[in-house]
């Protein structure tokens, strides 16, 4: 913005939209520009680290591992969406992850929420979905995502609370066992 100058009025409005996201912001012209650029900045959370990720073969091996773990299984059945939340500990530096299926690929992606962790429970929240919900979804709204629903992108207001770690991409965790790490911000 500092270096693209648009005339502007009194009641005009500054719509920016983001090439990589889609989403837009609207800005009011009649704030000044370096002020509200300067807001912007400080509100901005710092950049995130690079997740480190891995895959082996010991598939056998890690199976037979999480079996004897309690609550090391979970059944996520086709179209269901299941978010777990591990919230950051003061102590802690990074969240580490491991995972296999047994017959399918799955979905799998890590966000990083800068809300304040007002918990130190570990939480999962199943949602249901399907393709064809979504591609009703998606004709109803065109193009605009719902509101928090971190895996299909989100306004220009929830960008500032979800860190895009490593984006919902499908895993071929029913042949390698998937696994990764990332150092998180605090």
């Amino acid at each position: 913005l500092t270096s693209y100058h648009v005339p502007q009025g009194i009641g005009d409005i500054v719509m920016i939209q983001s090439d990589h996201t889609g989403a837009m912001d609207i800005l009011s012209a009649e704030l000044e520009t370096a002020d509200l650029l300067g807001e912007q900045r400080k509100a901005q959370p710092p950049p995130l680290a690079a997740p480190t990720m891995w895959t082996t073969e010991k598939m056998k091996e890690f199976k037979a591992k999480m079996g004897k773990e309690k609550n090391g299984r979970m059944v996520v059945k086709r179209g269901e969406v299941v978010t777990v939340r591990v919230p950051t500990h003061p102590e802690g530096k990074c969240i580490c992850w491991e995972f296999a299926t047994d017959d399918y690929d799955i979905g799998f992606g890590v966000y990083f929420d800068w809300t304040t962790v007002t918990s130190t429970a570990i939480t999962v929240h199943v949602s249901e979905s399907s393709d064809e919900e979504d591609e009703e979804e998606d004709e109803e709204i065109e193009g605009l995502s719902p509101v928090g629903d971190v895996e299909r992108g989100s306004k220009s207001y929830l960008r500032n609370r979800y860190g895009e770690i490593t984006p919902v991409y499908r895993r071929n965790s029913h042949r390698e066992v998937q696994a990764g790490s990332h150092q998180y911000p605090g």
